[in-house]
């Protein structure tokens, strides 16, 4: 509506009369409403504070509702609702009742459901959904219920992820914005339709570690009974002793690093068929298989397992000196070298000296870049480091790391590979079979090096075309396009 000319006057007066002549205008932050004055509103409406944004709380107690963050407000719920354009919807859904009776005061607003439920399936519709027809005159824009009050707090969002849904594109807009202010990244998941999928993301357990865990749980299993087989039964049959004491420590000792090498092969293995496949389709933009989709995006996963496991063996090896078993048996070799025979001397093996400290040296440099890849996959570490930078670390070093900690698998059983008693009942032990993964993952990077390589698998492209039928070539190429 236009003013009229006393009102303008009015309007006039009051703008000069606020800001002191000299004195730079600041205008007022955007105000913000936070329905829910608990764990998770009060950390949000900290953060939002923090940058840059004013924050009035609604409340059914505004005088007695516990302690709130430094320079936020605190009102009805109705007043609150009338002076912000966006609200936060902080409370359970449970208590979404008071929400239909304020439905005049929220009329075009922007409500942002940050809800969540204990249980899959506990209503017959989402929450966004359901508070959409409690309100139907606002525009509820489901997101930030994957946000934690902890991480709130720490200020744990820079490049996090948030997933935003709604019917209006105007509101996603204005809580993308916000979000993006609070440094972080968002995602529009379409409509409201997609609001029970965003509300069952926090109930999702473990959901990119659980082929890494599955795997290594497996390889544990596999290689601690094969390993008992080998080591303790074999010795309880063929030479009558009892050796199972070694179970706790020895044997376990050996699981954790065959493990540990495997499961970082298997980091750099999807890489490597990868690339062999884009050599082979003479294309990068092709998509890769779902398997080795899937498989790609869990390495980090599966590196910090395998750090883990290495952590493991080098706990393990460090108390092997205190053990009963290992000190007994160094004085009963003191003890029997004195009763044969006190004036001869140890004789010195210098070719196993240098087996043995190449082979500590090895392990040594392998667990510090183990370590080194583990905090650069850090989130907080590696937002320091450039794109070259963190692939020169995560490609270069780590395929540095395979490199070494399969040279010291090798050194470890270099003198031992054709011994006829390293075959137990005819099988090889098990640092040599965690040592084939390993080796043909660096064999096969090596041969990607070379750049015959890539002439030799276009040439077997191009031979494959020539044996297809026209009919099967014009179909393939139609997919390709």
């Amino acid at each position: 509506m236009p003013l009229g000319s006393n009102a303008y006057e009015e309007m006039k007066l009051q703008s000069v009369s606020s800001h002191p002549l000299g004195a730079a205008a600041v205008p007022a932050p955007e105000l913000l409403c936070i329905f829910g004055t608990g764990d998770l509103g009060r950390s949000l409406g900290l953060r939002l504070l923090q940058s840059g944004y004013g924050v009035v709380y609604g409340s059914r107690r505004p005088h007695s509702c516990g302690p709130l963050p430094e320079g936020a407000q605190v009102m009805t719920h109705a007043a609150a609702a009338q002076s912000a354009s966006l609200v936060f919807i902080c409370v359970h859904r449970e208590h979404y009742g008071f929400l239909e009776t304020l439905a005049p005061h929220l009329e075009g607003k922007v409500l942002v459901d940050l809800s969540n439920n204990l249980k899959k399936g506990v209503y017959p519709e989402a929450n966004a959904a359901y508070l959409q027809r409690l309100v139907p005159g606002a525009a509820v824009v489901k997101g930030l219920n994957t946000l934690s009050a902890w991480a709130l707090q720490n200020g744990l969002l820079a490049g996090k992820q948030v997933f935003l849904c709604g019917n209006s594109a105007e509101a996603k807009q204005a809580v993308g914005a916000m979000a993006t202010k609070l440094g972080l990244t968002v995602q529009d998941r379409g409509t409201l339709s997609a609001a029970r999928e965003l509300e069952d993301f926090p109930l999702r357990l473990f959901q990119e570690w659980r082929l890494p865990l599955r795997v290594a749980v497996g390889l544990i299993a596999f290689f601690f009974f094969y390993l008992l087989i080998r080591d303790v039964i074999y010795a309880a049959v063929e030479q009558e002793k009892d050796i199972s004491y070694r179970i706790m420590i020895a044997l376990a000792n050996k699981v954790f690093p065959i493990v540990s090498l495997i499961m970082l092969s298997l980091c750099y293995l999807p890489g490597v068929i990868a690339a062999v496949l884009q050599l082979y389709r003479g294309t990068k933009y092709r998509r890769f298989p779902d398997w080795l989709d899937r498989w790609m995006l869990c390495r980090k996963q599966m590196g910090l397992v395998a750090l883990g496991l290495a952590f493991l063996h080098a706990i393990y090896t460090f108390i092997i000196p205190i053990r009963y078993a290992v000190r007994h048996k160094l004085i009963s070799r003191v003890v029997d070298e004195m009763k044969d025979n006190l004036t001869t001397p140890f004789y010195f093996d210098k070719t196993e000296a240098w087996g043995t400290d190449s082979f500590f040296v090895l392990g040594i440099l392998g667990f510090f870049l183990y370590v080194l890849l583990g905090l650069t996959s850090l989130p907080s570490v590696g937002a320091t480091l450039s794109w070259r930078e963190f692939s020169f670390v995560q490609s270069k070093l780590g395929h540095l790391t395979l490199f070494i900690c399969t040279a010291h698998g090798y050194i470890y059983g270099w003198n031992k590979f054709l011994r006829p008693s390293t075959y137990k009942w005819y099988t090889p032990p098990g640092y040599m079979l965690c040592l084939i993964v390993p080796s043909v993952v660096l064999v096969l990077k090596f041969l990607l090096l070379l750049p015959c390589v890539d002439k030799t698998l276009t040439r077997i492209r191009q031979g494959w075309e020539r044996t297809q039928p026209k009919e099967e070539m014009v179909m393939t190429k139609a997919t390709n396009m």
